[in-house]
């Protein structure tokens, strides 16, 4: 009914699981704090019939002064419990971030899947935030419950047994239920929120990213409904899950009220029979209901179960233990010195190269044969789903390869990774600029450049002009560079590579977002500017002039 998890998702649940040292703590002044409860109610009951029993109040001072005590111990031992426990679980988070983004950084970009932009905010932000909660609500609710039921049973137990033995079957009883109650109406929509959640932020990111292109073609109002039904199927979805904690409620109240009529029942012939006083009657009666607040939180903590274990499955999916055989893994590559000169360009050589994406059941790229001398100029051809993309990642070590790939004679895959992505640069189709100052996207490449530097990178690829009469480095680029044209954006990449001094660049699609009367002058820019002692590699599947280029490959022919 709850589950257990499987490999991947034990592996996540792990990493956001704190020590039991550093855990340890809050749940004891949790258990205080249950007692406390507990004991506030039970005293506070003894009391009040006590004082109807009693000659002089002097003789109570000890039963106030332990009202009073435990009354200020519920509130401070809570407070202290939900300190530490909240304390502990961001310092795991943190630990669990960092996990998940070391493994992350392992197989990106080409191990993320088919998980688009919005899908992936979703799995590393709300997924990993998610996962504070196993400590919170499962964990450490779970063992506080247990422990200080099973005490306060104990005591109810030795006042009068039928009544403990009658809140303990109340207390199984009301655990059955109220699970078989909270998996009925909201287990399965617990169990669909993180994938409800991530479709509709996929969605929301994809209508805005391409508002200008649904605008134009009058489908606005057919994606807005798409979002609307993914957001009502969202709530309804959230709404299940609330009715089932509602219905747990009822379930707790229900069962605490028939365990408070069975210890009156039991308690009143013991009572009838001298074998029990009327104070130690009221404590039998009352306690049951402090009993229940306590344990109401193990069906609430089977539904964030519930809830986490799928989060923690999304977020295995993308922060893999070991990653693809079809990823260059950074861990297992040799490292060392790299065995090319950093403002020297090697010979590229290819031979019988075959790659494809994780998951495919058929090989992307096919590659026979190609030599690339210093200073060629390639352009790469052919139809979507030739491999276009995927020869870009197989160049920069995004992807695994069968084959040679020699750089001067030495195989890639005898070095570190980083060591081939200081010699060969890519400049993406949607090259990736930061939200900040067009100094701060330069100096990403090169921290220690000058602003001299800066703007001579800028001049070299026609961007002078444009620069001055924006007002100079501090002009922003937007999100996602968002204030620029795709001409531009290209440039400031270009610029980019011109500074981290990559001796071969990858051109992934120059021409994608540039209209056609520019696309030959933007191409020819960018080869120029690249300089004759780089090797350029273009990738397109729009002409490109025969003049721009030494050589082509074809692919998918």
């Amino acid at each position: 009914m709850i589950g257990m998890p499987d490999r991947e998702q034990a592996r996540i649940l792990r990493l956001a699981t704190p020590s039991t040292r550093s855990l340890t703590p809050a749940v004891l002044f949790g258990i205080a704090w249950a007692l406390s409860a507990m004991a506030l109610l039970a005293t506070s009951a003894y009391l009040i019939t006590a004082a109807s029993l009693t000659i002089h109040m002097l003789l109570l001072q000890s039963l106030i002064a332990s009202v009073r005590g435990f009354a200020i111990g519920r509130s401070v031992f809570r407070y202290v419990e939900r300190l530490l426990g909240h304390s502990v679980s961001f310092r795991q988070l943190a630990k669990l971030r960092a996990g998940v983004y070391e493994r992350l950084e392992a197989v990106v970009p080409a191990g993320l899947g088919a998980a688009g932009r919005g899908e992936l905010l979703d799995r590393l932000v709300t997924d990993v935030d998610g996962l504070q909660y196993l400590p919170l609500r499962v964990i450490e609710p779970l063992v506080v419950s247990l422990v200080s039921l099973l005490l306060a049973v104990s005591c109810v137990c030795l006042v009068n047994l039928p009544a403990g033995a009658a809140l303990a079957a109340s207390l199984v009883i009301a655990a059955i239920v109220a699970l078989l109650v909270h998996e009925r109406l909201g287990g399965d929509a617990e169990r669909r929120l993180a994938r409800e959640r991530g479709e509709l932020g996929q969605s929301v990111d994809e209508f805005l990213r391409g508002l200008d292109t649904l605008e134009a073609f009058g489908a606005v109002a057919e994606r807005r409904a798409t979002i609307a039904e993914l957001d009502r199927a969202l709530c309804r979805s959230r709404l299940r899950s609330t009715l089932g904690e509602g219905a747990v409620q009822a379930v707790m109240i229900l069962c605490s009220g028939l365990a408070s009529a069975a210890a009156l029942i039991f308690g009143s012939d013991a009572l009838a029979t001298g074998n029990l006083t009327p104070p130690l009657l009221t404590l039998i009666v009352l306690v049951p209901m402090a009993c229940f607040e306590v344990f109401q939180a193990v069906p609430l903590a089977a539904g964030a179960w519930r809830q986490l274990r799928p989060s923690a499955g999304r977020i295995a999916e993308l922060a893999q233990e070991t990653p693809p055989t079809e990823i260059p893994s950074a861990r297992t590559a040799p490292d060392g010195p790299s065995p090319w000169v950093r403002h020297h360009t090697p010979t590229l050589e290819l031979r019988e190269v075959r790659a494809h994406w994780p998951g495919a059941a058929k090989a992307q790229l096919e590659v026979p044969a190609l030599t690339l001398a210093p200073g060629t100029r390639l352009l790469v051809r052919g139809p979507s789903g030739s491999g276009k993309s995927t020869l870009a990642a197989v160049l920069v070590r995004f992807l695994e390869h069968e084959g040679s790939y020699l750089l001067d004679g030495i195989d890639v895959k005898s070095t570190h990774p980083d060591h081939v992505r200081a010699v060969v640069g890519l400049i993406e189709q949607r090259p990736h600029l930061f939200h900040e100052t067009i100094r701060q996207n330069l100096l990403f490449a090169k921290p220690d450049a000058s602003d001299a530097e800066l703007i001579s990178s800028l001049e070299r690829v026609g961007l002078g002009s444009w620069l001055r009469s924006r007002g100079g480095l501090d002009t922003r680029v937007g999100e996602q560079g968002t204030l620029l044209s795709g001409g531009q954006a290209h440039r400031i990449a270009l610029a980019r590579a011109i500074l981290a001094d990559f001796p071969i660049l990858v051109l992934d699609e120059p021409t994608a977002d540039v209209d056609p009367p520019r696309a030959e002058a933007l191409v020819r820019e960018l080869v120029e500017a690249a300089g004759p002692e780089r090797t350029v590699i273009i990738i397109s599947h729009t002409p490109i002039a025969s003049q721009l280029v030494t050589q082509e490959l074809r692919l998918g022919a």
